[in-house]
């Protein structure tokens, strides 16, 4: 079993804000600050999750390069007050420096979804009597 350190579990509270932050900028039309504030969470929880070293190690691997790029312009983009523009560049960065990831992620909501109390759940709700 992978033991998780203190670091570790204020790194994921740290993230979970971080995506909040960036949510509800993006809900108060690219607020800049919000989004800004929220970026910097983000990427601070990441920190704290995998490490210093390793995050950098992640961000500036060679076939990473042009997405580390995006991701970390667009990130200067809202801290610079143009969060429309930063947050598409930053987007496509994110898209670029996880498509690895998303297989595994669609993979674990695939099981999650077969769990049997959320099928009834999802059946019960597909079910309506309503004639609208």
């Amino acid at each position: 079993m992978v033991a998780i350190t203190e670091f570790q579990k204020i790194g994921v509270g740290i993230s979970g804000f971080g995506v909040f932050f960036i949510l509800f900028g993006v809900l108060l039309y690219f607020d800049s600050v919000l989004l800004a504030f929220g970026n910097i969470l983000f990427l601070t929880g990441l920190a704290f999750i995998i490490g210093l070293r390793r995050t950098a190690h992640f961000f500036f691997q060679r076939q990473k390069l042009r997405a580390s790029s995006f991701f970390l312009g667009g990130v200067a983009l809202v801290v610079l007050r143009w969060p429309r523009i930063g947050m598409l560049v930053e987007s496509y960065g994110f898209v670029l420096l996880f498509k690895s990831f998303f297989p595994v992620v669609f993979g674990f909501l695939g099981t999650v979804l077969n769990l049997p109390f959320l099928t009834t759940l999802f059946n019960l709700s597909g079910s309506s009597s309503s004639m609208v």
